[in-house]
């Protein structure tokens, strides 16, 4: 079964940067493309970045120009660089997967309940 193992997130100042990574475990023969999400507690999840198989990039507004997805070197890791944080942008951030054993699949666009797996989350606090 297919997993997704976060880590990188931690507690910086305003103005740091952090880098988050999302591996694919057990990835099979299926091609995948990544969502990023955050979430503060009492608040709805929210979509911050997403990147297809081929490197397409999509951002929230919010996080345009800060933050970066990418795919690593290895097909299994990619990651989500952010710079230039903000006490907003504390949350629990969550890495998502799309697969598909035919073709690439397509995230930007693509809904939260349209991801199949889910990473356990990693923590991200920005203080003032």
């Amino acid at each position: 079964q297919v997993q997704l193992v976060e880590s990188g997130g931690g507690s910086v100042q305003a103005g740091g940067s952090l880098r988050l990574s999302c591996s694919i475990v057990k990835r099979g023969s299926h091609a995948y493309c990544l969502g990023w999400f955050r979430q503060v507690p009492g608040k709805e999840r929210e979509g911050v970045a997403t990147i297809d198989n081929d490197g397409t990039t999509t951002y929230v507004e919010s996080v345009q120009g800060r933050f970066t997805a990418s795919k690593g070197n290895a097909k299994d890791t990619w990651y989500l660089d952010m710079n230039g944080l903000k006490p907003e942008d504390t949350a629990m951030y969550f890495c998502a997967a799309r697969m598909a054993l035919l073709g690439r699949p397509i995230c930007r666009g693509k809904q939260q309940h349209d991801f199949g797996t889910w990473g356990q989350g990693t923590q991200v606090t920005v203080s003032s």
